[in-house]
């Protein structure tokens, strides 16, 4: 299969692109450097290249907080670029997998949210993340799979996880919010179920997430634990952080459809992890 991933230099893309060509796809692999998804005349020209039987479209603005500020930047990316990418594969004649996030509900449920489950993003990013969503089932009504995801860290770029192996080398306490609760998704179990929807092309919208829940507390001691780091975690709150987007409590993703990939979990995602990042510094892979 010729495969086209899209913001495929970012945390997530960069495994998506290695799982493809492990499984002996070719692939293109194209950054924000070599291609600019708002651009709808640039992503046509891509697609004429490459010839892709399927694109994974990981291209995102990732900033959460520098969203509120600049939501039409976020929205041009995450909302108008998704579609142009939807709407090239829809003319070439490719399956579209599109990545989004459980930012697109409210955060408010008690219960794992099924992929019907109304949606209401309280935040800008959410906003231009669902704005995304809908833009993809216009542009590509036949022919796409959106899956949501949540709380992702991998090897190739910035994340929780590593925010966290940092701190503990400069302190010996950490506080961290305990009053969000997710399904932290590691990018190497991710990308190979991404690959997998490319390959078997399931329509509509699916949650791929690590199996299991916790909380940020919960994550940050289960790394300490892991790495053997002297870091204690305190319990703080969200509202103690006042940070300028508001974060879904409940961040909980369930899966209802039979095709869905079903990732491991996350704790094991975090021990692959660990165990990838000093390949990933080495520029080896795992």
């Amino acid at each position: 299969m010729r495969l086209l991933i899209t913001g495929a230099f970012g945390m997530l893309g960069e495994d998506v692109s290695a799982a493809a060509a492990e499984r002996g796809h070719g692939v293109t692999a194209l950054g924000r450097e070599q291609l600019d998804i708002t651009d709808p005349g640039a992503v046509t020209a891509a697609f004429t290249g490459a010839r892709p039987d399927a694109v994974i479209n990981c291209a995102a603005w990732t900033d959460v907080d520098g969203a509120e500020a600049e939501e039409a930047a976020a929205t041009a990316v995450n909302g108008t670029g998704a579609g142009n990418v939807a709407a090239a594969a829809a003319q070439a004649e490719a399956f579209v997998v599109h990545v989004s996030t459980d930012y697109v509900f409210d955060g408010t449920a008690t219960e794992p949210y099924a992929e019907d489950h109304p949606t209401a993003p309280r935040s800008a990013y959410g906003r231009s993340k669902l704005a995304g969503e809908l833009a993809v089932a216009a542009a590509a009504p036949d022919g796409h799979a959106i899956v949501r995801t949540a709380w992702v860290f991998g090897p190739h770029g910035p994340n929780f996880v590593a925010t966290m192996l940092r701190l503990a080398g400069t302190r010996d306490e950490v506080t961290v919010v305990d009053d969000q609760i997710g399904c932290p998704t590691y990018t190497g179990h991710l990308a190979e179920a991404l690959v997998d929807l490319a390959e078997r092309r399931p329509r509509g919208t699916l949650h791929v997430v690590g199996q299991g829940r916790c909380s940020w507390y919960d994550l940050a001691v289960a790394t300490f634990t892991r790495t053997g780091l002297d870091c204690r975690v305190q319990r703080g709150s969200s509202a103690d952080l006042g940070r300028p987007a508001p974060r879904p409590a409940f961040s909980v993703l369930g899966a209802t459809r039979p095709e869905t990939p079903v990732l491991p979990p996350w704790e094991q995602g975090l021990d692959d992890y660990l165990a990838a990042r000093p390949a990933v510094a080495e520029g080896t892979r795992p």
